[in-house]
């Protein structure tokens, strides 16, 4: 059975830093984009970075020179560094793995993963 298991998150002051890592087991996902979504309350899931199987990276233009994808396949795991945090970007984020070859970059729909951790808690205070 696929899982993926969030890590990292928490509560942190505007300005500062934290690392959230997703672990995936199960099987592996080193040929297929990963990628990190998150949602707040009342809002709708939305797309903040993918990284393919070649480590090509793209990000949603909020958090574009702030946040860094990236992914260690030996350990089948997907990294996102968030610096310079803001109020806003508080939110519940989730890691996704495609599993099937998409002939497309960057893949940014939900709809376009198919498997998904269970999500850990940003909260960036003012």
């Amino acid at each position: 059975q696929v899982h993926l298991v969030e890590s990292g998150g928490g509560l942190v002051q505007a300005g500062g830093s934290l690392r959230l890592s997703c672990a995936a087991s199960g099987r592996t996902f080193s040929n297929y984009p990963m990628g990190w979504f998150r949602q707040s309350p009342g809002k709708e899931r939305e797309f903040v970075a993918t990284i393919s199987w070649n480590e090509s990276t793209y990000y949603t233009d909020s958090v574009k020179g702030r946040f860094t994808i990236s992914r260690d396949n030996a350990k089948n795991t997907v990294y996102l560094q968030m610096n310079s945090l803001k109020p806003e970007d508080t939110a519940v984020y989730y890691c996704a793995a495609v599993a099937r070859y998409v002939f497309k970059w960057p893949v940014v729909a939900p709809t376009e993963y198919d498997y998904w951790g269970q999500g850990t808690q940003v909260t960036v205070s003012s």
